[in-house]
């Protein structure tokens, strides 16, 4: 029950407090590139997340976590070669950004799966 709440409730901290430094260093014409990535880590790794959380001990857990990094990198590859061409975003802010929030939204992950772990 408490990863329920927890693990929702880090990725919007995670994905609030990356924003928020991503805005800081970025410049203001190139703040909509890091809105899309902001939008785009949430919505692919928010249930990614949760997917791999459920499957801990399971035996699909190898093939739920390799299909999420395969969506993951996907993700990045679409971003640079459909997105942000197509919406005229420069490349460095949106994928740093896109880059940094997944990372830290993997190891939002990987902090609330030992939470999960711990009490079992």
């Amino acid at each position: 029950m408490r990863t329920r709440i927890l693990y929702p409730a880090l990725v919007l901290l995670v994905g609030a407090l990356g924003t928020l430094v991503a805005l800081h260093f970025v410049p203001d014409a190139e703040h909509r590139a890091v809105w899309i990535a902001l939008l785009a880590s949430i919505v692919v790794q928010g249930p990614l997340g949760w997917w791999v959380i459920s499957a801990i001990g399971t035996q699909r857990f190898l093939l739920v976590w390799g299909l999420g990094l395969l969506a993951r990198l996907l993700l990045v590859g679409l971003m640079a070669v459909v997105v942000g061409p197509a919406f005229g975003l420069a490349a460095t802010p949106l994928l740093v950004t896109l880059a940094g929030l997944l990372a830290a939204l993997l190891l939002t992950e990987g902090i609330v799966a030992l939470a999960a772990l711990s009490r079992t």
